[in-house]
C-alpha cells in the first residue's frame, strides 16, 4: 500500500502589473511583479506510461496561461473574471488554476496546485482536484 503521492511541475516567470486599492504607494499605485508561477499536479499512482501527468501538456498549457498575463494589468485580464476589488497573489493563483485544468485535463486522484511568487520569499497558492475519468459502466 503506498501513502504518498507522486508530483511532476513545472514553472515560468512573467511580468505582470497590479494595484492594490486603499494601500500607500508603491502597492497602492499601479506597479508591477516579476510573478513566478509554480505548478504541480499530484496523483498516487502513475498512469500507464509511468507518469504523472504528460510533462509536455503541462509547460504547454501554462505557457499558453502565461501568454496572456506577460505584460498585462491584471486588474483587466484577471479582475474582470474575478469581480474582485484587487489582484492577489491567493486570486491569481486560482484563476490560473480554472485556466490549466481543463488543458490538463480528467486525472484520476489527482489535484493541480498552483504558486504564485511575487518576490523571492512571498507567494499565494491554489489547489484543487483535477476531474476524474469517468468510468465505463
Amino acid at each position: 500500500m503506498n501513502d504518498g503521492m507522486f508530483e511532476t511541475g513545472t514553472a515560468v516567470t512573467v511580468r505582470a502589473f497590479h494595484v492594490m486599492p486603499g494601500l500607500p504607494p508603491p502597492e497602492g499605485e499601479r506597479h508591477s511583479h516579476d510573478y513566478r508561477l509554480d505548478v504541480v499536479v499530484r496523483r498516487s499512482d502513475l498512469d500507464a506510461q509511468g507518469m504523472v501527468v504528460d510533462l509536455d501538456v503541462l509547460t504547454q498549457a501554462l505557457k499558453d496561461v502565461a501568454s496572456r498575463l506577460d505584460g498585462a494589468d491584471l486588474d483587466d485580464v484577471v479582475g474582470k473574471d474575478l469581480g474582485g476589488d484587487a489582484v492577489t497573489v491567493e486570486l491569481l493563483s486560482r484563476w490560473v488554476h480554472g485556466r490549466l485544468a481543463p488543458q490538463i485535463g480528467q486525472i484520476d486522484g489527482g489535484s493541480l496546485a498552483v504558486r504564485v511568487w511575487e518576490s523571492p520569499v512571498a507567494f499565494g497558492g491554489y489547489e484543487a482536484p483535477l476531474p476524474a475519468v469517468a468510468s465505463s459502466s
